[in-house]
């Protein structure tokens, strides 16, 4: 089989090239559609690399992660996730969540396993289990009681005898839902009952909302700790997504699995970037109490802008910079929305059915910018819905 031949692009690189076009065309783009902060990275941060940088720290890495960023992240499982990991054998540092959670994938699949994904839920999941010769499989959300909600009934009905894994992203990418201790004790029995590994990705956990409160699955299960693999980055947390510095924990047998994918790949981030990392980790974190703020005051504002469009609502997130437009009542696809918004009125949003079909009928608005950004778009938003 031809593996690079099923591979797509992701939904954002695909909309982004027809905005490309049109930007050539001379028409006017507002984009509300990346998941990439918009502040700037935290300046003791950026310090700490420049003094890495100054002290000569440009050598090749330990490819399992430089010790003080893997004694920074273990400090900071425990601290803010109550979990308690060797930073010698059972942490190591990647480029990134997508590498992190790349080497997971090709630590544990074989040729036709399948890994169950929530649908809807990041697309770009999907091009590395193909790659590793693996089979996608889509287990059904619900929208209940205005959130998108993960069953283990939904879950049974998708497992088959060749399920190997399941990827878990909460908060959830693109619906918002935070999933509460109850739904996570629920997947990780199912994951026992059926002897699934599971892959965790939390970049998003230091962004909820309302009371909302994100748990790693081991902390909401213990039980699972031995078929756990936590994917986390400084990307969405620091606003550092160009840094590509991400860290991955797990049992000591399959970290070492993973570290042999990595030492034969990316080789991991840079010293003088794994230095600011763990920086980032240890030092103070006012920088992110204050963005979940800004974040919460650009959420209001997205939420008061999708009020009073007829047929349109808001699914309000609880975690993530991402609010879900439904539009379900409009009967319309939501790609042809998607398209009318771009084309007639200059807006950049996601519909829906990109992140599967479970997706279909509603719009993913990103707040990740603000400022007059976000109110120019949330204009045209309005515009176009009504």
């Amino acid at each position: 089989m031809d593996r690079i031949a099923t591979l797509k692009p992701t939904a954002v690189n695909a909309i982004l090239a027809q905005v490309r076009l049109l930007q050539a065309s001379g028409k006017k783009i507002t984009s509300l559609m990346r998941g990439e902060p918009d502040f700037p990275t935290p300046p003791h941060i950026v310090e700490a690399c420049t003094k890495a940088l100054g002290n000569g720290r440009t050598r090749y890495p330990d490819n399992r992660g430089e010790k003080a960023l893997l004694e920074a992240v273990a400090a900071k499982l425990q601290r803010d996730n109550g979990l308690t990991y060797d930073p010698g054998t059972e942490i190591i540092a990647t480029s990134g969540a997508t590498f992190g959670i790349y080497a997971a994938l090709a630590a544990i699949l074989e040729d036709g396993d399948e890994v169950l994904l929530q649908d809807p839920v990041y697309d770009a999941y999907h091009s590395p289990i193909k790659l590793l010769g693996g089979v996608p499989v889509p287990v059904h959300s619900q929208i209940v009681a205005g959130r998108f909600s993960l069953t283990a009934e939904a879950l049974e009905a998708a497992w088959t005898p060749r399920a190997k894994v399941l990827i878990l992203n909460t908060p959830w990418n693109p619906v918002g839902s935070v999933l509460t201790r109850d739904e996570l004790t629920a997947v990780a029995e199912f994951c026992e009952r059926r002897n699934l590994w599971l892959v965790g990705d939390e970049i998003y956990e230091a962004i909820t909302y309302d009371g909302a409160k994100h748990l790693s699955a081991p902390a909401a299960a213990p039980q699972i700790r031995d078929r756990y693999i936590h994917v986390n980055s400084l990307s969405k947390t620091y606003s550092m997504p160009g840094w590509r510095v991400g860290y991955c924990a797990g049992p000591a047998a399959l970290i070492q699995r993973m570290f042999m994918v990595l030492a034969q790949s990316s080789r991991g981030p840079a010293t003088f970037i794994q230095d600011a990392a763990a920086v980032a980790l240890a030092g103070p974190q006012d920088c992110v109490s204050e963005m979940r703020a800004e974040y919460t005051r650009r959420r209001a504002k997205v939420l008061a802008a999708l009020q009073g469009i007829p047929n349109v609502g808001a699914i309000a997130p609880e975690g993530g910079f991402f609010a879900m437009a439904d539009i379900r009542a409009l009967n319309q696809p939501s790609n042809e929305v998607r398209k009318r918004l771009l084309e007639e009125h200059g807006l950049v949003v996601i519909h829906g059915s990109a992140y599967g079909p479970g997706g279909e009928g509603t719009l993913r608005v990103s707040f990740a910018s603000g400022g007059q950004i976000l109110d120019q778009g949330l204009s045209l938003l309005r515009q176009g819905l009504a």
